[in-house]
């Protein structure tokens, strides 16, 4: 069970990075050409934000039957089990947070160009968070 949750994880990361790049592009694009908030801006940046929270759950999954997550009093004295057992799944809360965050807030906000700056802010900060935890624990981004 172990190797298919960890194998659909890893290649759902594909998912969700396509679409929250998507978002991150087209509200750019929105934001500075200030054009309207359409019906697909608003699918994209739904699916990115229900990919992600699928992302989330898969990984729920993952944690509760990886080998790598151990508690025990060696856990903070290996890197690998440190990251895998608190690290990773720290930033990516705070990444979903932050996804979610921008969704709801846009939802709220009547202007098309406010709606897509906040789009932009959040979902860029919450990649940044997304590759900067990747990159800390060497995990490849995209291979």
């Amino acid at each position: 069970m172990y190797a298919i949750v960890q194998e659909l994880h890893s290649i759902f990361r594909y998912v969700v990075f396509v679409l929250v790049l998507l978002a991150i592009i087209q509200s750019l694009l929105g934001w500075l050409g200030k054009n309207p908030y359409t019906p697909l801006n608003r699918k994209i940046n739904l699916f990115a934000l229900i990919s992600a929270h699928t992302q989330l759950l898969i990984g729920i999954v993952l944690y509760c039957v990886s080998p790598l997550v151990q508690f025990n009093a060696d856990t903070m004295k290996n890197a690998t089990t440190r990251y895998f057992t608190v690290e990773h799944w720290v930033m990516m809360i705070i990444a979903i947070v932050l996804i979610t965050i921008g969704h709801s807030k846009s939802k709220k906000l009547i202007l098309p160009e406010a709606k897509h700056r906040i789009i932009f802010i959040f979902y860029t900060i919450a990649i940044l968070v997304v590759v900067g935890a990747l990159v800390a624990g060497k995990i490849p981004v995209l291979s």
